[in-house]
């Protein structure tokens, strides 16, 4: 696991530092194995700003102030998270897709429950 972050725009991975005043780190780990599996794209502010595949972390670039995160794949993805991150901060986050059989029925029906995000 490489630092790297992902171009604005382009969704291209750029394996360096970012050269922002604030980054979003987002780590995709839980116990078990994922029911939902493959890529999961991350929007900030209605915005895919790259992906992320199981066992990985990513950077994302971010200008201070207050930005809303979400995970998709496809129909599914998680309850949207506000952070608010100051100059020069750092918001970590941890993601991962339904480990449970209930919570993966659940999220046929509502696709919300499909993908754990939560702030660390």
């Amino acid at each position: 696991m490489g630092k790297f972050h992902y171009e604005p725009g382009t969704g291209a991975r750029v394996e360096k530092e970012a050269t922002v005043s604030a980054t979003l780190r987002l780590t995709r780990e839980g116990f078990g194995m994922e029911l939902w599996r493959g890529r999961f794209n991350v929007s900030v502010d209605d915005r895919i700003v790259g992906s992320i595949e199981s066992h990985d972390s990513i950077e994302v670039p971010v200008d201070p102030g207050n930005h809303t995160v979400t995970i998709q794949r496809g129909r599914y993805s998680s309850p949207a998270r506000s952070f608010d991150i100051s100059d020069g901060g750092t918001a970590n986050f941890r993601c991962h897709g339904a480990n449970i059989w209930p919570r993966w029925v659940a999220s046929l029906v509502k696709p919300d429950l499909a993908i754990s995000l939560r702030r660390e």
